[in-house]
């Protein structure tokens, strides 16, 4: 059975091109839009305090098929292919591709070329958009706003270690389905990381389990390495060395560093146990 957080199909409407595939009662074309807001949340169901499932950051595109004309637009995100609901007000129709993303844990976008205007709004990490020019110390973007060039760089921009990515969100609050400096979860925390570092994740930590890297023995962990990745059922660790790891946590309610045989004994005390090691 198709998985629907992957699978753009209701009981009522499908994607056209699973016609064939899946039974709705209707197919339809999707529509191309990308997401204007700096954050935007996808929630299961049409409503503000429906469950989060991720969240999508400026400069995605996103395929809509349906909307409820009270709000709420239902499609699919272009880099993971999650599927679900988003609000109306935070897309718009795709404007110039983007050229640039941001690489700082959040950043300012200024009306002008002055840090001392209030900012209009922050942007996350990861987070594109188009750059027109540079004016001194800042990068203009195609609307006109002004962000700081070193908290930039170009789209296809590398970083040489997931791991340290990672690492900055230390102190971040845990956020159920958050992507963000703002809140952030296990696998937002893994997925953000591997991002920067241009690799592509699927979102949840039962996708990543099944689609990273290559399994190791759950019983060797005294063979980490760095970039190492420790799976629980719904729950998933970043290894930084042989000692420690870094994840995003609701034991602690932010993203931390620690000790990975001190986490594995805590967590299995809460009757979760390590069921899988993968390396990338």
């Amino acid at each position: 059975m198709p998985d629907p957080r992957l699978t753009p199909a209701r009981p009522d409407l499908a994607a056209r091109h699973l016609e064939g595939k899946v039974a709705a009662a209707r197919f339809v074309e999707g529509e191309a839009f990308e997401v204007k807001d700096p954050i935007a949340p996808l929630r299961r169901a049409p409503a503000g305090d429906a469950e989060l499932m991720t969240q999508a950051l400026k400069g995605e595109r996103v395929t809509i098929y349906d909307r409820n004309g009270e709000g709420w637009a239902w499609g699919q995100l272009q880099d993971d292919s999650y599927v679900g609901w988003l609000p109306d007000s935070a897309l718009a129709r795709p404007a110039g591709a983007p050229t640039h993303k941001v690489a700082a844990l959040s950043t300012l976008a200024f009306p002008g070329p002055s840090i001392k205007l209030p900012p209009a709004y922050s942007l996350p990490m990861g987070a594109r958009m188009p750059v027109a020019r540079d004016e001194g110390p800042f990068a203009v973007t195609g609307d006109g706003l002004f962000l700081p060039r070193r908290h930039l760089e170009a789209l296809d921009a590398k970083a040489d270690d997931f791991v340290a990515i990672a690492e900055r969100f230390v102190g971040t609050p845990y956020l159920w389905g958050g992507k963000s400096s703002l809140g952030i979860d296990c696998s937002g925390l893994l997925q953000v990381a591997l991002a920067a570092a241009g690799i592509t994740s699927l979102r949840d930590s039962d996708m990543q389990q099944a689609s990273l890297g290559h399994a190791l023995d759950p019983a060797e962990t005294n063979q980490l390495d760095r970039g190492d990745l420790l799976f629980w059922k719904g729950h998933v660790a970043i290894v930084r060395n042989a000692e420690t790891i870094v994840h995003a946590n609701a034991h602690h309610m932010a993203t931390v560093i620690e000790n990975a045989r001190e986490a594995i004994a805590r967590i299995k005390a809460a009757g979760a146990e390590l069921v899988a090691i993968k390396r990338l």
